[in-house]
């Protein structure tokens, strides 16, 4: 769910008010609908920040965030109370820089406790900015407005006030002092990943029993030659001519991240699965979880893997694989879990594994009209492959027999219905030497019809039922958002460093700020704004900072002097509507600065 702005005219005056809309599939495909309206808190009602942090009866309660976390840090004012005459007509202001943003992920980062870590972690040396702080900054930027560590330097963070709420001013962030800051974090990765894990427990009582894993990829631009994990591989961004890295990621049933490695951009993800369970039983110790995977994922010997840790799983199968259940597919004893799925239970040989059968009407559709079009075309192809046979244009039966096999390969779907065959003519009839031939398998398309829409999926969980089982696998499905708000929000991809430690430290740089997303996601949940955090930060984001610079006369000896007031734009009506449901109130007043020699 996510929020929207309306806007309407009332008696000649423009209104605006903010609705949560849901999107939901039809037969039609993707539709939206307006769950609430959204206005002023009711007395009934409490604030997203309010509910932040609360637990169940019986748990310790978590240290919850105060209001200080978003508070800007004290500042050196002048403190003389010399009266003064004002000016009015020359009151101007200066100096605007971009702050609702900037102020909200900032006190998310102090929220998830990231600024005492990193400066407990991290040992002081004789830096000028601390690279606690410097890891702000980037994961900050990378929050607000992704971009290159160049961009942040020379464009972005001279836009923003995060001068005034880290004390850094523009100067002092440059690319090297950036790129170092890379250097100092990454080493410190698991021990971020543990005080996460500990903090977004506080929060939101993660449920770490059922844990989602998938992989993903992100290319480069460039040679990356002192990279050897940069290799060429599968591409989920369609762009195989380039060097990429996989990342392996997992998250909780709500999405909320757990850690992640990255591997060798041709790396199998099969292959991938012993690593990533040593490395959550590393940080967080062996427990009797249950890991959901995709297809791609399974092996045998990642299934015996995962039975000896004494693990347990949910994982998808191979088409093929579906074979083997052809008679469950016409028997009775199917469970609707929702208006278009259903499910049931086929006990597995020696009863060690259950497999659960699931059909869904849209997805027999979908896949319906994808074996008609490519039958379409796969027998159009024929038709010319053998005019061109009759006709004497195709005369050598190798390149007849490799056409033939590049038609099967671009058509695959629908390789299976035809068998046809190139049959050389002995003595040949006129021009014509080869001939095609043809003819559609009843068997497929009987197989087909009975399959279409269905799928498999195999666990060792013993005592679950069936809609219980598949709707824990259909979670994986926040591994794959997870995967989405990296690349379109986040922009992970493409990778412009060129060494491996740096890129391992972008990856990571982009998993911070997904933590600082899902957060900001989970709050606005518990304020009834949602889970899609973007309108939000975009609305903040028109909250500004500025100078008022008052000209102004002494009244005891007649100096000049300029009062300079560093403020907060006030929020309108909708932003003070967004804030209020979260509970946050924005400072009006950063600073002060007098300076007597401008005017």
């Amino acid at each position: 769910m996510f929020l929207r702005r309306f806007e309407r005219r009332k008696n000649g005056k423009p209104h605006s008010y903010w609705a949560l809309v849901e999107s939901y599939r039809t037969a039609r495909g993707s539709r939206q609908r307006i769950v609430a309206y959204l206005g002023e808190l009711e007395p009934s009602e409490q604030s997203g920040w309010a509910q932040l942090g609360q637990h169940r009866v019986g748990k310790a309660r978590s240290r919850r965030p105060q209001r200080s976390l978003f508070d800007p840090p004290p500042w050196d004012e002048p403190t003389d109370d010399e009266p003064v005459l004002v000016r009015p007509s020359r009151v101007r202001l200066e100096r605007t820089r971009e702050f609702g943003d900037v102020w909200l992920a900032w006190g998310l980062w102090r929220m998830l406790g990231l600024d005492e870590l990193l400066a407990e972690l991290i040992a002081p040396g004789r830096e000028e900015v601390p690279w606690a702080t410097v890891a702000a900054i980037l994961t900050i930027a990378r929050f607000c407005e992704p971009s290159s560590e160049l961009h942040i330097a020379e464009m972005w963070y001279r836009r923003t006030a995060l001068e005034d709420l880290l004390g850094v001013p523009p100067e002092r962030v440059h690319t090297t002092r950036l790129y170092e800051g890379l250097d100092q974090l990454l080493p410190h990765k698991e021990a971020i990943e543990r005080h996460l894990r500990s903090r977004l427990g506080e929060l939101f009582e993660l449920d770490c029993d059922l844990l989602l894993y998938d992989v993903t990829s992100t290319y480069f631009e460039g040679q990356c030659a002192a990279n050897p994990l940069a290799q060429r591989g599968y591409s989920r961004d369609q762009r195989p001519d380039c060097l990429q890295v996989c990342i392996g990621l997992v998250v909780t049933d709500d999405g909320f991240p757990l850690g992640y490695e990255v591997f060798a951009g041709n790396r199998n993800d099969a292959t991938t699965i012993p690593e990533i369970v040593a490395a959550m039983e590393r940080k967080y110790g062996r427990a009797r979880r249950v890991w959901v995977l995709d297809r791609g994922m399974v092996s045998e010997e990642n299934l015996a893997l995962l039975r000896a840790r004494g693990a347990q799983y949910i994982v998808g199968t191979p088409k093929a694989m579906l074979r083997q259940f052809e008679q469950h597919l016409t028997d009775q004893g199917w469970q609707q879990v929702r208006e278009d799925i259903n499910v049931k239970l086929v006990p597995g040989p020696g009863g060690e594994e259950t497999f659960l059968l699931a059909r869904s009407a849209d997805r027999r559709e979908k896949e319906r009209a994808m074996h008609e079009r490519f039958i379409e075309r796969m027998e159009a192809g024929l038709r010319r492959l053998a005019a061109a046979a009759e006709a004497g244009r195709l005369k050598d039966e190798g390149l007849a027999n490799r056409r033939l096999g590049r038609l099967c390969e671009r058509y695959w779907r629908a390789a299976g219905a035809f068998a046809a065959s190139v049959v050389k003519l002995d003595p040949p009839h006129g021009r014509q030497r080869l001939q095609v031939i043809w003819k559609r398998h009843d068997a497929w398309r009987d197989w087909a019809a009975l399959s279409e829409g269905c799928y498999l999926l195999r666990s060792n969980l013993s005592g679950v039922d069936a809609p219980t089982l598949w709707r824990r696998y259909i979670q994986l499905t926040e591994a794959e958002w997870a995967f989405r708000i990296h690349k379109d929000e986040l922009v992970i991809r493409p990778i412009w460093h060129h060494k491996e430690d740096r890129v391992k430290a972008h990856i990571l740089v982009c998993f911070l700020a997904y933590v600082l997303w899902k957060t900001l996601a989970g709050w606005m949940r518990r304020a009834g704004l949602g889970d899609a955090p973007r309108p939000l930060v975009e609305e903040l984001a028109r909250i500004k900072s500025g100078d008022v610079v008052l000209p102004a006369r002494s009244l005891r000896d007649g100096a000049e002097r300029a009062i300079r007031l560093r403020c907060v734009t006030e929020p309108d009506a909708d932003q003070r509507m967004l804030l209020g449901r979260l509970g946050l109130t924005v400072p009006a007043r950063l600073r002060r600065l007098d300076d007597r020699a401008q005017m």
